[in-house]
């Protein structure tokens, strides 16, 4: 039997010893005598009993009750995922043109070129937006060059060295202050660098 049964049973005992009892107390005048430790016990006993399977009676309803809720927030978590799904496959459009990532969306292409007559760039200025930062690089001069990103004196990305041609470096890039710059030795010295703003 489940507790709610014994629960019952208990408090129909509890209700029905009461009576029958109290009869007889009626009835006799020297009742229970002898047998009121027996009678006490009885009711003690009925009376534990009752409030024990009460009490678990009560533990096993909280217990249904949240496995109930927990099963209908599982559901509604279920639907809402199924609906966000169904949302985001309507917004998507065709799989094979799947939407451009924000850095995408933000890549942004700058113009830099050595001077073919000095040690230096064109500029020592430049500014983007967060995002995927593309200098693309030409050096119309004999002597080598390159250019790299730098923050804090930490080399973030750097081109291939070239002479008379064209290349490119890109780098993701947050917010803040970054150095462009000529690796080749002693040309960052001679003034062949400056700063880079993303904002």
């Amino acid at each position: 039997m489940d507790n709610e049964t014994l629960f019952y049973v208990a408090g129909i005992a509890l209700a029905v010893s009461a009576v029958l009892f109290t009869v007889a107390a009626l009835r006799f005048e020297k009742f229970p005598g002898r047998a009121a430790p027996f009678v006490a016990l009885w009711f003690v006993v009925l009376v534990g009993c009752a409030t024990t399977f009460a009490v678990l009676h009560a533990q096993d309803e909280k217990e249904h009750e949240e496995a109930t809720l927990s099963e209908a927030s599982h559901e509604a978590e279920a639907e809402e995922a199924e609906v966000v799904d169904e949302g985001a496959s309507a917004e998507g459009g065709n799989a094979e043109e799947p939407a451009k990532t924000e850095s995408e969306s933000t890549a942004e292409t700058l113009e830099l070129a050595a001077d073919p007559a000095a040690i230096a760039f064109d500029t020592t200025s430049l500014e983007s937006k967060p995002g995927k930062v593309t200098i693309d690089f030409s050096n119309p001069s004999s002597l080598e060059h390159d250019v790299a990103i730098e923050q804090g004196g930490e080399e973030i990305a750097v081109s291939e060295t070239i002479t008379q041609g064209e290349t490119s470096v890109s780098a993701e890039l947050a917010p803040g202050t970054y150095t462009f710059l000529c690796t080749v030795p002693g040309h960052a010295e001679a003034g062949m660098e400056g700063t880079l703003t993303v904002r």
